[in-house]
């Protein structure tokens, strides 16, 4: 069984951050090393104790390593491979966490090191970045996707598969070309239409920002994702650009389907629409956390006086139940309740509920 004893970071952020959290919390005799061009973060984490060794170079340090997790952007860990080739030892395993997989498994292939490179993508994230914000748990119960090179053995594969499990993640084999297609359906999709949506919004919008005024609700939360990195995405583009281009171009002609059966009053056809929709969506396993973080929200009914937010929030503090945010929804024509609060995870989510009930309170669980 392939043995973990030291493993390597490669850009420590949000995700590398997190798994190094979550491997040293499991094993603390692991050795882990890393290297980033912020050297800071690196002194932050080896004075939580996460990392231990604190890497200047891409050097022959690495030749000890018996996992290396390339943690930069897309192109960044191109680049990365080319380097470390030479510092190989010949059992090493090495992956990454990119969010498409079809560049860097060609480069690997040009560079023969197939028999070195599995891909990954822990489908995780928050719309906070940085290893400052990365946690044990980030992963849990979401999917980590492992894309297997045409020479990677099934030891390996089985390594990358209990990796993913110890970190409370849902392993998945996927071939890497499968990958890029899936997600960007799941995934690319959904963030160029919210971020559509918003454009188009403020185009549309009058002088006094009118639809800016009421977008509060369920309009600011259907377009959430519009909040993340724009460079992240611009290069998620650059590196699937036939897939969502497919996906996206299917997704403009079944608009233009639905706008033509508007335009006839073919209202069979949008209450078909809407049918069809409705039942697929609520046929979506809620276990698992998808490429999409969950919001973790509930809504919920307060009396409109003086003290009333604030007492919510002194019975949730008491029993130290953090908040992510609170506020009140002005616009309330598609959400039930006057009072939002967001929490960071599920276990805070599960907490509040069963204290605020207790409360009496009445409660509107996404």
């Amino acid at each position: 069984m392939y043995k973990l004893n030291t493993v390597c970071f490669i850009g420590l952020g949000l995700i590398g951050g997190s798994m190094a959290k979550s491997i040293k919390q499991n094993n603390k005799d692991i050795t882990i090393m890393a290297y980033s061009r912020t050297k800071s973060k690196l002194e932050m984490a080896q004075n939580e104790g996460i990392i231990d060794i604190i890497l200047d170079d891409i050097d022959n340090s690495l030749s000890v390593c018996d996992l290396i997790v390339l943690c930069s952007p897309v192109s960044y860990n191109i680049d990365y491979l080319k380097q470390i080739k030479p510092f190989l030892k010949s059992n090493c395993i090495v992956t990454d966490v990119g969010s498409t997989k079809l560049g860097i498994h060609k480069a690997a292939s040009a560079l023969d090191m197939d028999e070195y490179f599995i891909g990954g993508h822990p489908m995780a994230g928050s719309e906070r970045t940085g290893y400052e914000n990365s946690n044990t748990h980030l992963l849990e119960n979401s999917y980590y996707i492992i894309t297997p090179s045409p020479k990677s053995n099934n030891e390996n594969i089985l390594f990358m598969n209990n990796l993913a499990l110890s970190m409370g993640a849902i392993p998945l084999v996927l071939e890497y070309n499968e990958h890029d297609r899936v997600v960007a359906a799941i995934s690319h999709l959904p963030h160029i239409i919210a971020s559509g949506l918003v454009n188009i919004v403020e185009q549309s919008d009058s002088e006094n920002e009118t639809m800016k005024l009421v977008a509060a609700g369920g309009f600011k939360d259907i377009t959430r994702i519009a909040s993340a990195s724009p460079i992240m995405w611009q290069q998620i583009c650059a590196t699937n650009t036939e897939n969502i281009v497919s996906i996206l171009n299917t997704y403009i002609n079944y608009l233009k389907l639905i706008s033509s059966q508007l335009s006839a009053g073919d209202f069979n056809a949008i209450h078909s629409f809407f049918e069809n929709s409705k039942n697929y969506r609520d046929s979506i396993d809620n276990s698992s956390l998808g490429p999409i973080k969950k919001e973790y929200s509930i809504y919920m009914d307060i009396a409109d006086k003086s003290g009333s937010i604030s007492t919510v929030a002194v019975i949730l503090a008491a029993k130290e139940i953090s908040i992510k945010n609170i506020g009140i929804i002005h616009n309330r024509e598609f959400e039930e309740g006057v009072l939002k609060i967001i929490f960071y995870d599920n276990e805070a989510f599960e907490h509040a509920v069963k204290v605020l009930e207790g409360h009496n309170y009445s409660l509107y669980k996404r």
